[in-house]
Order: C-alpha cells, then sequence, then structure tokens
C-alpha cells in the first residue's frame, strides 16, 4: 500500500508541482485539499511536475475532513513547525498519511492541537529559518517511511 502525502490548501504551484514529482518517484499517492491558490492547468505547476503527472495517483477534496471520513482507518502525521516530537521518533506504516499545510501559514492550529500526538517537525536551526520548503519537507518524510520499510516499493 502506498505512502499518501496531503496537501491541505497549497498556494504555491511550483512546490505542489515539485511533490507531484516526488510522488511519482515513490509510488506515494497526492491528496489536495481546496481551496488551492492556483489553477491545476497552471503552467508552472505542470513545469515543476514535468511529464511526469500520468504517474501520480492525485485525489481532490473540498474539505480535510473529506479525505479522514473516506479514509477512517487512515493514520494521519500532521507536519508543523510548531510539533516538539521529530519525524523520525516515529515507526511509520505503509499506508501512513503525512499532512502538511499551506506554505505561508502551515496547519490551522485547531488540527494540530487536536493530534498533538502524531505531530511531526524536522529538526533545525530556527534561529536562522522558520521553515523549510514545502518539498523539500515532503520529500524528507516520505523517504524516511519508505526508508523504514526497506524501500519495498522502490528499485
Amino acid at each position: 500500500m502506498p505512502f499518501h502525502i496531503v496537501l491541505v490548501e497549497p498556494e504555491i504551484p511550483a512546490n505542489t508541482g515539485n511533490i507531484a514529482r516526488t510522488c511519482a518517484a515513490t509510488g506515494t499517492h497526492l491528496h489536495l485539499i481546496r481551496p488551492l491558490g492556483f489553477q491545476t492547468d497552471d503552467r508552472t505547476l505542470k513545469r515543476a511536475g514535468l511529464d511526469y503527472w500520468h504517474a501520480v495517483t492525485l485525489s481532490y477534496y473540498d474539505s480535510f475532513e473529506e479525505l479522514q471520513a473516506q479514509q477512517p482507518h487512515g493514520r494521519f502525521f500532521y507536519a508543523s513547525t510548531r510539533a516538539t516530537k521529530v519525524y523520525s521518533d516515529f515507526q511509520f506504516q505503509d499506508g501512513d498519511f503525512f499532512v502538511f499545510g499551506k506554505e505561508t501559514k502551515g496547519l490551522p492550529q485547531s488540527l494540530i492541537e487536536a493530534n498533538l500526538d502524531t505531530c511531526i517537525r524536522m529538526p533545525m536551526r530556527t534561529e536562522h529559518v522558520r521553515s523549510l520548503n514545502l518539498s523539500n519537507s515532503a520529500a524528507i518524510i516520505v523517504y524516511e517511511a519508505l526508508r523504514q520499510t526497506g524501500f519495498s516499493q522502490l528499485k
């Protein structure tokens, strides 16, 4: 079963395109939660994803709750700079969902507070930067999950 990357209201088409390319390379399912900050026919989005869009399993939802209702047994991990636990502290399993917020604000505070036990962060020198780029963050976490599961889906 593939891993899942969930983007809640992404704003920058190039980030979503880069994440789509990572999804194509890893067999990860990409879920986009509306509203999106761009049109899905955006030239920048398509260019960032190159010619890999045909290899991406892509789903759209009108709300995060809609996705959760469709995946009632899914394990969701919420990426946030406000999380206290580091992503590598968790043992990921095939089929896990990695949820990322919009580039300018991250995930809603209410979502983080409701899921403190499964909020994850990447360690960094915060005196120099506020956060990592969204597409870099998604790649770091999905590759850690793949490493933990033995890269079973990859050659």
